[in-house]
């Protein structure tokens, strides 16, 4: 399982990578071994906008259903339109395939999240 430095990450198992005031969304790598095989990603549209902890997708595998938890508040500005005709791309690689770009509303948000080495501790 890889945990990428750098990142944040939420104990729903979404990476958070941040440029300015820009966050880029994803699943880790532990939450898509997981899933298993995922065959649709469920994404919300460009500006909605979400608080943390809200629900802004569903991710379906082979064996499950699982939401994906905004971990930080913020406007949609972009969303990984490949992913529609892709999902599995979420299991090939996991810290590529984001599903989200937001522009965040309040970065103190981050301080609550996780860094790699406390990501590590909670998925051991």
């Amino acid at each position: 399982m890889e945990i990428r430095d750098g990142l944040y990450y939420s104990d729903d198992h979404e990476w958070i990578k941040v440029e300015g005031n820009l966050a880029i969304i994803g699943i880790s790598d532990f939450a898509q071994h997981q899933l298993g095989e995922v065959v649709f990603v469920e994404m919300p549209s460009e500006d909605d906008e979400f608080a943390a902890n809200e629900t802004f997708g569903a991710i379906e595998s082979v064996k499950a259903a699982s939401d994906i938890i905004m971990p930080i508040s913020g406007k949609i500005v972009e969303i990984n339109e490949t992913l529609e005709d892709e999902p599995g791309m979420v299991n090939e690689q996991p810290y590529e395939a984001w599903i989200i770009k937001i522009e965040m509303s309040d970065p103190s948000e981050l301080e609550s999240l996780m860094d790699s080495a406390k990501y590590k501790e909670f998925t051991e």
